[in-house]
């Protein structure tokens, strides 16, 4: 197993300060990934204070195991279960819950793993190795249609028909079973190319998303966070693409005007619905020294919300 470069854990500070960390407080680091968010909330935490990480990479939760604070509680699963882990470990309510999105540099940079197109590797793409179908067996099956769709959908490439077509052809002359047979055959699809980019790189994207059901688990999991949070705790969202950030904005925005009842309506003041959310200022994005040190982060964007006091 490789274990790559040295993690560079995007926004620490910034989303470390948006939670507002009481000293003994319960929080939730919904992504552990290397543990960079984890290692700042326990500085800040006193002694009763308790802190969950959750992580479906089984990586990651080796990386985990190496802190030895009571404090600190690791489960391996993904964060669309915190409801039900919460519940499984008596903690009703927590006062943050840190979701740090996407993959991170030791997914992308461990070639096993399948993630990047910049190596000759078993093309994988699980978070979770433990189950599921990776990659390659999705592609073996996949109907056409739903193979253009997911590209076109999750990856936003304008030449997801042609991507799909092609790899449906050429599977009936052999399996795709590495990441390079894959770019090499999204390059030969993908007429015309971004400056700077590989042309694989938003079918990768796509079928990564897919594969881990990176969306569903994010829609699914907002409504569930501010459930769990105590009045004034802070909800803390770092994105990496405009599809998860667009579902992370249309959620806080929507949950902090919950008014949307049709004009005119005769309704009773006590009968408006209340807001659940509050936004805490505008979204963030990291500043010239972090980009300057770790370029990965140029598409970050990191959205807080807070619990108000209604049900």
């Amino acid at each position: 197993m490789s274990t790559g470069p040295v993690h560079a854990t995007v926004l620490l500070n910034e989303a470390v300060d948006a939670l507002q960390v009481n000293p003994e407080g319960a929080y939730v680091d919904g992504t552990f990934g290397r543990g960079g968010h984890s290692r700042l909330i326990l500085e800040r935490l006193g002694r009763s204070g308790r802190l969950l990480a959750l992580d479906k990479d089984p990586e990651a939760v080796i990386a985990a195991k190496q802190i030895h604070d009571t404090r600190f509680h690791i489960v391996h699963r993904g964060f669309a279960h915190l409801a039900e882990v919460l519940d499984e470990l008596g903690m009703a309510k927590v006062d943050g819950i840190l979701l740090d999105l996407g993959v991170s540099s030791p997914q992308l940079d461990s070639a096993e793993r399948g993630f990047s197109f910049r190596f000759d590797a078993p093309l994988d793409m699980r978070m979770d190795t433990s189950q599921g179908v990776t990659a390659a067996q999705w592609l073996a099956s996949v109907d056409e249609k739903l193979l253009g769709e997911v590209i076109h959908d999750y990856g936003e490439e304008r030449f997801a028909k042609q991507v799909a077509r092609s790899i449906v052809a050429s599977r009936t002359v052999a399996p795709i079973l590495t990441t390079r047979q894959l770019a090499d055959l999204v390059g030969k699809a993908v007429r015309t190319r971004e400056p700077g980019q590989n042309p694989a790189t938003r079918t990768f994207q796509a079928i990564r998303i897919y594969i881990n059901q990176e969306l569903e688990e994010l829609a699914r999991v907002l409504p569930e966070c501010v459930n769990c949070l105590t009045v004034g705790g802070r909800l803390v969202v770092i994105s990496f693409h405009s599809l998860e950030d667009r579902i992370v904005k249309r959620f806080m925005r929507d949950m902090s005007d919950a008014d949307r009842l049709p004009r005119q309506l005769p309704v009773r003041a006590r009968e408006i619905p209340v807001a659940k959310l509050r936004l805490i200022g505008r979204a963030v994005k990291p500043g010239a020294a972090e980009l300057n040190d770790n370029p990965r982060a140029r598409s970050a964007v990191m959205r807080v919300a807070e619990r108000t006091g209604t049900t």
